[in-house]
């Protein structure tokens, strides 16, 4: 049944990967009114994270933001079918890296690092770091239960000499890599919320107290890996700016939790300023406490 339901839908995902930019994005619009209009996929999760996280906000003021938000959801799943058939220079123009001087640097002194980021803006386009990499860059990611999309998704995503991790592989892979002396930077989406409370770290997080995971400050102190913060930001519609803001180059000297706390404190800044980009329907405050 999964290799059916693949079959059937591969033709139309590769059709509209092929669309010109401006009837694409009409297609993202009629996908934003049947998600949001007549399916309301997780709506009353997005209101209730609003509402959590913004309660200075007015009824209106919080209902633009939802409707902005899957409006960019939308673009978003559309421009990761688009990553099926973009080419290496219109991604470059699309999704441009600024401030690469700390990866420079790192690489010259043979220093893998770990980069953290959220669900902000664009994650799917992340590939785009390997262009300016001599080394592999690793995407952290949770395996897809439908194998033949997993294996589209890895297809996707591995582009341009960047490769896939499974996340509960993820540690022993890299500590292995770095006991070869393998050059390579790790990508995480560092704000997913717990689901025991082994190896979390609760903290204040948009007004809340919450659950965050602690495996890339563990990893980064353990193996004494620099840490960065990825900043991404969305221009206008289909065009993105990122750039790297050092959390730290000494992980051992600092004490439990900072490398996490400053993390927060950045992705926070991020969604403050311009909350429609955050992914919010994930139940990022089921577990507050």
């Amino acid at each position: 049944m999964q290799g059916l339901v693949f079959w059937l839908v591969y033709p139309l995902l590769w059709c509209i990967s092929k669309l010109p930019w401006r009837l694409f994005y009409l297609v993202s619009d009629g996908v934003f009114a049947l998600v949001y209009y007549i399916v309301g996929y997780r709506r009353k999760t997005v209101s209730f994270n609003l509402k959590t996280a913004f309660p200075e906000k007015s009824e209106a003021e919080l209902k633009q933001i939802e409707k902005e938000f899957y409006k960019h959801m939308c673009d978003m799943f559309l421009e990761m079918i688009k990553s099926i058939s973009i080419s290496a220079e219109e991604l470059k123009k699309r999704f441009v890296i600024e401030d690469l001087d700390i990866i420079y640097k790192l690489e010259a002194e043979k220093r893998s690092s770990l980069i953290m980021m959220g669900h902000y803006a664009s994650y799917e386009w992340l590939t785009a770091l390997q262009f300016y990499f001599d080394y592999t860059g690793y995407g952290i990611y949770k395996r897809i239960k439908n194998k033949r999309f997993d294996n589209l998704i890895r297809e996707i995503r591995q582009k341009w000499n960047s490769e896939l991790i499974n996340n509960k592989e993820a540690t022993f892979i890299i500590r292995k890599k770095q006991r070869k002396g393998e050059m390579a930077t790790y990508a995480f989406i560092a704000d997913q919320s717990p689901k025991s409370r082994k190896n979390q770290y609760c903290t204040d997080f948009l007004g809340q107290n919450v659950p965050f995971f602690t495996g890339v400050e563990r990893l980064a102190k353990s193996e004494n890996m620099p840490v960065l913060y990825l900043a991404v930001d969305k221009v206008k519609r289909g065009y993105y700016k990122a750039s790297f803001k050092v959390i730290t180059e000494d992980p051992t000297s600092l004490p439990d939790y900072q490398i996490t706390d400053v993390f927060i404190k950045n992705l926070e800044t991020q969604i403050r300023q311009a909350p429609q980009y955050y992914l919010w329907t994930h139940k990022r405050f089921k577990h507050k406490l």
